[in-house]
């Protein structure tokens, strides 16, 4: 028995893991979640629409079950998880989740309340007419294919797509340091900007703007940016849009009346909506609102009740549209793979012409495809009138000779392809009818190959005919059908105005809170409450089991509570909303969406004007104006870079004219405030050097006045002159004496 080796070789880690990362990065973009710019498909998604064309489950054939369509494509073209297939192809065949549907369901495909859909060996289905579009011109040489994974198959690489589905569809995707998020557009609409762009390709953006007006999403809703915003995103590929749910009012009797919404934003659960609102009615964050329930059946209707017929109902819905996904923001990131390959950020502008590319491609391998059939037609059509010229001799030479072929192609100049054609032909062929209908189709096929050779050599032609096939894709799917109508409103920018006067109003009703003094308390173990009044720590106030207090803070109910969590980021709340002091309280990450890894460092009162230093961990800080870090959001605002493995320490009020950082190495440095930059964000500048550990403290302080420990000890200049330095020095031991702990006292306007 041979010696078995061992194939080991040696080889650093790091470029190992980098080589390994970087392939596993490329496939996750170029084979899960970017779609190509050409057909806007990812591979799943051809893969399925492939394997169904395959089993014959066209439009006008029967339906199979979908655990049929799932079982070809893992076992033949995508050797992946059935469940993960079988998300993608329900995806293609949900009519509130794609504009225009790829699949054709038979059976519970889920809803928009967020209910999912029937296993796999439940449902059936088939393509759709749009999807067949996209499959057109795959028997005719259209577009490249390749090997499967197991090479026992073929595959299309991409698929002949006359239908403009990355931006008729749109797609979403996360990929390894990229994503993608493209909204569905109105196909109509697509259409005439694509014939534009074939009948002059130097046309501008905003010709194209004319067009395209903006997102049409399958559920509908209401797009209320500006015509602005919208140009820009779509100039740059990147941007957002907001959206709100399209609603009337229902008057009743004596006046009273209610609110129905009858379309929710895009992607938004019907169901998780209700409860959201029902939340904050329970919560009694919502004044103006008496009740919500719904009554949807197959459409969607939400009913509002407002508290009383005085209510005014745009005041009432803004209401909802701040606080609930009643109004949503819809991310574009125009991010596709260019030619299947390089992935790139593309204009609207862009888009359209890579798919205009595409087609033209398309076309030139359909037309000449479609040359070499009439060719080798033609040859066999010469070799049959070669017969009925010399009838006689041909049927001599068949039933004298042995080898006919050879003499065939000898006597009469024949090609192997038309002696053979001779050969296989029927006797009733030899009637004289046959020989004027073998004599029409030449003449057919002869103007035809002449007008198709024209056509493979006139740009002018070509566009003329891409153009006629974007008006048939229009005429079939477009906006006068429909399926093609838009169903997403744009508001006008005249009405834009008076959505943001009533923004204004609404912020001004919400904000109308009696000034009255409170005590915010916050446990160890981040419980937030807020007391009545002005109260000092107490045993009486009680916590959890194995809890205990951490911040005690007195502030108005017209106060905005702020807090500075390690990874960098500013959560604020409304001193008025918070949870009663009664019990204990309510866990803070029920208000903000804080990580589970993440905690805070500070919280406090905010004070407009005032400024804030910021330390992290890595000895890093910077100053900052407490105005610029207020969050709007239940995810905050970023305020600090921080680099893993390092956290924000310490957010102190900024007083005085020096700096003072101790490290965890218990060395001090004291250096000017005016060293020490200010930013709206980022990582800042060091304020000390470390060998081993990180920052422990950091305070300001006036130099004439001295600093003060944790210990309450006041230091005076001249016993810190030794400690006096410049910003990013390691510094010197504290001095003898110094608190245990090592940190300093708090200040008279500490932000702790």
């Amino acid at each position: 028995m041979a010696d078995i080796k061992d194939d080991i070789r040696p080889e650093q880690l790091s470029k190992a893991l980098g080589e390994r990362y970087l392939a596993y990065a490329l496939s996750t973009i170029t084979m899960r979640a970017l779609p190509d710019a050409r057909d806007g498909l990812k591979p799943v998604h051809r893969r399925v629409l492939w394997a169904m064309r395959l089993l014959g489950l066209n439009p006008n054939a029967g339906f199979k079950k979908s655990a049929r369509v799932v079982g070809d494509v893992i076992g033949k073209y995508h050797p992946h998880g059935d469940q993960s297939v079988y998300d993608a192809l329900v995806r293609l065949a949900q009519d509130f989740a794609v504009r225009y549907p790829l699949v054709d369901g038979q059976g519970n495909f889920g809803n928009v309340d967020g209910d999912n859909p029937a296993a796999m060996r439940y449902t059936e289905s088939r393509l759709t007419e749009v999807a067949q579009q996209l499959l057109e011109g795959l028997d005719e040489n259209a577009v490249d294919f390749r090997t499967t994974y197991d090479g026992e198959e073929e595959e299309p690489i991409v698929l002949p797509a006359a239908f403009p589905n990355l931006l008729a569809n749109g797609s979403s995707g996360i990929a390894v340091g990229m994503a993608t998020s493209i909204p569905p557009h109105n196909l109509g609409e697509l259409c005439q900007a694509l014939v534009a762009l074939i009948d002059n390709p130097k046309v501008q953006d905003r010709t194209l703007l004319k067009f395209v007006r903006g997102p049409d999403f399958p559920t509908g809703g209401v797009l209320i940016d500006s015509s602005e915003t919208i140009a820009e995103a779509y100039k740059t590929g990147r941007g957002g849009f907001r959206v709100r749910a399209h609603w009337t009012k229902e008057e009743g009797a004596r006046g009273t009346y209610q609110i129905v919404v009858d379309e929710v934003p895009y992607q938004v659960q019907k169901a998780k909506l209700i409860e959201r609102i029902a939340e904050l009615l329970e919560q009694k964050k919502l004044p103006l609102l008496d009740d919500v329930h719904d009554e949807s059946a197959e459409d969607v209707r939400i009913v509002l009740t407002p508290k009383s017929r005085t209510v005014e109902a745009e005041i009432l819905m803004e209401q909802l549209f701040r606080q609930t996904d009643l109004e949503t923001k819809f991310a574009l990131n125009l991010n596709v793979l260019d030619g299947g390959l390089v992935p790139k950020v593309m204009s609207l502008r862009e888009a359209l012409q890579a798919f205009i590319d595409h087609r033209r491609e398309v076309l030139e391998r359909r037309t000449a495809h479609r040359l070499e059939k009439i060719a080798a037609r033609l040859e066999v059509l010469d070799g049959y009138l070669a017969v009925y010229l010399n009838l006689d001799k041909v049927i001599k030479i068949i039933r004298t000779e042995d080898e006919p072929k050879p003499k065939l192609m000898k006597t009469f100049s024949l090609s192997d392809t038309q002696a053979e054609a001779i050969l296989n032909m029927r006797l009733r062929s030899l009637r004289r009818l046959e020989e004027i209908e073998i004599r029409a189709e030449r003449d057919a096929l002869a103007k035809e190959q002449k007008e198709l050779k024209k056509l493979l050599t006139s740009d002018k032609l070509k566009s003329e005919k891409l153009i006629e096939e974007v008006k048939a894709v229009d005429a079939r799917f477009g906006g006068k059908t429909e399926l093609g109508r838009r169903r997403t409103k744009i508001i006008e920018a005249r009405h834009i105005d008076k959505i943001e006067a009533l923004a204004e109003e609404v912020a001004t009703l919400e904000s109308t809170v009696e000034r009255e003094p409170i005590t915010i308390v916050c446990s160890e173990k981040g419980w937030l409450r807020a007391f009545k009044g002005h109260q000092e720590p107490s045993e009486a106030v009680k916590y959890r089991e194995g809890d205990r207090e951490r911040f005690w803070i007195h502030a108005q109910t017209t106060d905005k509570l702020m807090m500075l969590a390690t990874d960098g980021r500013v959560f604020t709340l409304d001193c008025a909303k918070l949870p009663g002091g009664r019990g204990n309280g309510e866990a803070i990450r029920a208000f903000i969406d804080l990580p589970p890894e993440s905690d805070l460092v500070a919280m406090f009162a905010h004070k407009s004007g005032r400024k804030l230093l910021l330390a992290a961990t890595t000895g890093h800080g910077f100053v900052t104006n407490e105005d610029d870090a207020v969050a709007m959001t239940r995810s905050g605002k970023r305020v600090m870079n921080v680099k893993a493995p390092g956290e924000v320490a310490a957010c102190k009020a900024v007083e005085g004219d020096s700096i003072a950082v101790v490290g965890e190495n218990r060395k001090l440095v004291i250096f000017g405030l005016d060293e020490v930059p200010e930013l709206a964000r980022g990582q800042g500048v060091y304020l000390q050097r470390y060998k081993d550990g990180g920052l422990l403290d950091v305070t300001s302080f006036s130099w004439a006045d001295g600093l003060r420990d944790a210990n309450n000890r006041n230091w005076t200049p001249s016993e810190l002159k030794d400690w006096r330095g410049a910003r990013a020095q390691a510094g010197r031991l504290v001095p003898r004496g110094f608190a245990k702990s090592g940190k300093f006292g708090s200040t008279t306007d500490s932000a702790d």
